[in-house]
C-alpha cells in the first residue's frame, strides 16, 4: 500500500468510528431522558454513512493528514431537542458528557485489547495496518475527549458549563451557539498563528493527551 495513502487510511478510519460512537452515545442518552428524535430520524446506528459528513468527516482530516498538520474533524451532529427532555437543563448535561465519555471507554477498551492479544497481531503490511489503526483509534479518541470538553461553543463542555450558569448568563452563553463556527476557525486556525502562548489547542488538549497516550501505549508495549 502506497505510503501516504496508508497514513490517510489509518487516520480516517479510526477518526470516522470514534466520531460515530460520539455521537450516537448522545443520542441514546438523549433517547433515555426522554427524547426520542435521533431515533426518529434513525440516527442511533452505528452505520457510518449515516453521520458521516463529507468535508468534516473524510476530505478535511486526510487534507491534514497529509499536511502533517493536526487531525480534527466532525460528523453530522446527532439532533436533540432539549423540549423533550424530563429536564432539560441537567439532562442536557447528561447528553452532552455522553460523548466525551464514550470516546473514554473506547480507550479503555482498545487498551484492554492491545494487551490480551497485541502479541498475536504478528508482522507484515496488515498487520501493521490493524496495529496502526488501533494505536490511533487510542490516539484519537483521548483527542475528541478532551478536545469536546473545551466550555466554548460549539464543543460539548460548553453544554456541561451552561448546565451549572444562572438563568441569565446561561441564556446569554447558549446565544453563542449561533457563532460556533466563528469561534472553531478562530481558536483552531486565527490564534495559533499569533504565538504559542494562544494556541489553545496546544495548551489545554495536547499535554493531558499525550501524556496519557504515551503512558498507555508503554502499557501496551511491556505487557
Amino acid at each position: 500500500m502506497n505510503s501516504t495513502l496508508f497514513q490517510a487510511l489509518t487516520l480516517i478510519i479510526p477518526l470516522v468510528f470514534a466520531i460515530v460512537f460520539h455521537e450516537v452515545a448522545h443520542g441514546m442518552v438523549a433517547r433515555w431522558r426522554g427524547d426520542p428524535t435521533a431515533e426518529e430520524q434513525d440516527r442511533l446506528s452505528l452505520n457510518p454513512l449515516r453521520h458521516v459528513d463529507p468535508f468534516g468527516t473524510v476530505i478535511l482530516p486526510g487534507i491534514l493528514a497529509l499536511m502533517k498538520a493536526p487531525v480534527f474533524g466532525w460528523a453530522k451532529p446527532v439532533p436533540v431537542n432539549p423540549n423533550r427532555l424530563r429536564n432539560p437543563r441537567w439532562d442536557m448535561v447528561l447528553v452532552a458528557l455522553a460523548g466525551p465519555l464514550t470516546n473514554m471507554a473506547l480507550v479503555a477498551v482498545t487498551v484492554l485489547i492491545g494487551i490480551m492479544f497485541g502479541g498475536w497481531i504478528g508482522k507484515g503490511p496488515f498487520s501493521a495496518f490493524i496495529a496502526m489503526n488501533m494505536v490511533n483509534f487510542i490516539q484519537i479518541n483521548l483527542f475528541l475527549a478532551f478536545f469536546n470538553m473545551l466550555p466554548v461553543p460549539p464543543f460539548d463542555g460548553s453544554r456541561v458549563l451552561a448546565g451549572f450558569l444562572p438563568d441569565g448568563p446561561r441564556q446569554w452563553f447558549q446565544g453563542l451557539d449561533r457563532y460556533a463556527l466563528i469561534i472553531m476557525v478562530v481558536m483552531l486556525l486565527f490564534l495559533p498563528r499569533l504565538g504559542p502562548e494562544f494556541d489553545v489547542i496546544g495548551k489545554l488538549v495536547v499535554p493531558p493527551v499525550s501524556w496519557i497516550y504515551e503512558r498507555l501505549i508503554f502499557l501496551i508495549a511491556y505487557s
